[in-house]
């Protein structure tokens, strides 16, 4: 019989924890002022305070049925977020993410009726719990593998299932976005590495028609996401499907499951969790304070407020991959990992389809700064003429921060990259 509640704190459960805490606290100073004109503020606060203590009791998990176990209490607490405004809008996107949730949970939850059944024990384990099994057994178990990743794949915004992710982030408050982009996606991340290296093993898991199935997922994802934000005007659903695209990132380097991308991997939920949060964050102080929610309108804001939007660049600089920043170190790994990786096409094809995004991504980000920056001052001042105030210090602060750490983490990787490489490390061993 398996313990419903077994808690056993890991490494990659404290590094989860930590990046979790980091990106809550700063999003928790910048939300009062944000928030101060909204209704139903202490139910807002309620459920965001239960979505992090949920989070912490997913990353101590130690066994599989009670990290799910979390992992479908965060759904649930985390609507509420996005359905905060209450408005048809507001409560058709909190229903669409959390169908799309439950139609993930599903599958997950055949697995773990599976395995139950199947394995000595569901607690986690470097190198996987199950024990050698026929050659009938085997392909059972890797249409379960392939049912769990898809599963936790839903949370972390793989295409087909990446639609809940494009409606829920831009209608939620920009503080819940910014959770919601920098952490709650990486949750699907977090029950792939649980499920992939700590239940299955990666050995099972390699060279197998699941593993080519889900890099052609994860692929077609980085590219679709850059290509649609790139044609998006609204600036919260432009960052989303940069969402859609980056966190890909992460799971093509955890497929191709070479020490080198999968230090990638995790460097970048790293990098991205602090980018995107601090992006989400930019742009509601850029529709609070000006009152318009699309990139075109945003011509000449720089001259008004040009700390938010120095910010904005260099975290756009990060998320392109230009060193020296995390962007870039997590993508260097994830490209000379494909490669040596040996696998026909991905070797080539996993690097290509990331220079093609981070030019994409180039292409989305960056006309913000230089149409910010770089415009005649008469349109400027006719583009911001509803910004009447400055931009609070509170909301300033942890932008900031945010920003600095997606910087610091690439000019001085030294810790972190290496407490990951010996998570790598013994993933792969």
């Amino acid at each position: 019989m398996q313990e419903l509640f077994y808690f056993k704190p890991d490494e990659m459960g404290i590094m989860f924890a930590v990046l979790v805490s980091i990106v809550f606290i700063s999003v928790l100073v910048y939300t009062p002022v944000y928030m101060k004109h909204e209704e139903n503020r202490p139910r807002y606060y309620i459920f965001y305070s239960l979505v992090y203590f949920v989070l912490i009791g997913m990353s101590f998990s130690g066994s599989l049925i009670t990290f799910y176990l979390f992992y479908e209490l965060m759904t649930l607490c985390s609507v509420p977020l996005v359905m905060h405004e209450q408005s048809h809008e507001a409560v058709m996107a909190g229903l669409k993410y959390l169908f799309y949730s439950l139609a993930g949970a599903y599958p997950v939850l055949l697995g773990i009726f599976f395995l139950n059944k199947h394995a000595e024990s569901l607690r986690f384990a470097y190198g996987g719990v199950l024990s050698d099994m026929g050659a009938d057994e085997k392909k059972l178990l890797l249409v379960i593998l392939f049912l769990m990743l898809t599963g936790f794949s839903v949370k972390a915004g793989m295409f087909p299932m990446h639609a809940w992710l494009t409606t829920a982030h831009p209608i939620a408050p920009a503080p819940a976005s910014a959770v919601l982009s920098g952490i709650i996606v990486k949750a699907g991340v977090f029950g792939i590495i649980r499920t992939l290296f700590y239940i299955f093993g990666a050995d099972l898991f390699k060279g197998t028609w699941v593993q080519k199935t889900v890099l052609i997922l994860s692929l077609i994802t980085v590219f679709m996401g850059s290509a649609l934000a790139y044609r998006e005007d609204l600036i919260k659903k432009r960052l989303a499907y940069s969402t859609v695209s980056q966190v890909s990132y992460i799971l093509f380097g955890l497929f191709i499951t070479d020490e080198a991308s999968v230090t990638g991997a995790l460097m970048h939920t790293f990098s991205h969790a602090f980018i995107k949060s601090a992006l989400f964050l930019i742009a509601g102080i850029f529709i609070i304070k000006t009152g318009f929610n699309k990139v075109s309108d945003y011509t000449g804001i720089g001259k008004k407020m040009p700390v938010t939007l120095w910010c904005f660049t260099l975290c756009s600089l990060a998320l392109i991959g230009i060193p020296p920043t995390g962007g870039f170190l997590s993508k260097w790994y994830l490209a000379t990992g494909a490669i040596a990786s040996g696998i026909p096409v991905f070797r080539f094809l996993g690097p290509v389809t990331l220079l093609v995004s981070a030019l994409l991504t180039a292409g989305y980000l960056l006309p913000v700064t230089m149409k910010g920056f770089f415009v005649a001052k008469e349109d400027a001042e006719a583009r911001v003429v509803r910004e009447k105030t400055g931009v609070e210090l509170t909301l300033l602060i942890p932008v900031i921060l945010l920003t600095a750490l997606s910087l610091l983490i690439g000019m001085f990787p030294g810790p972190v990259e290496g407490f990951i490489q010996k998570l790598a490390a013994l993933w792969i061993r």
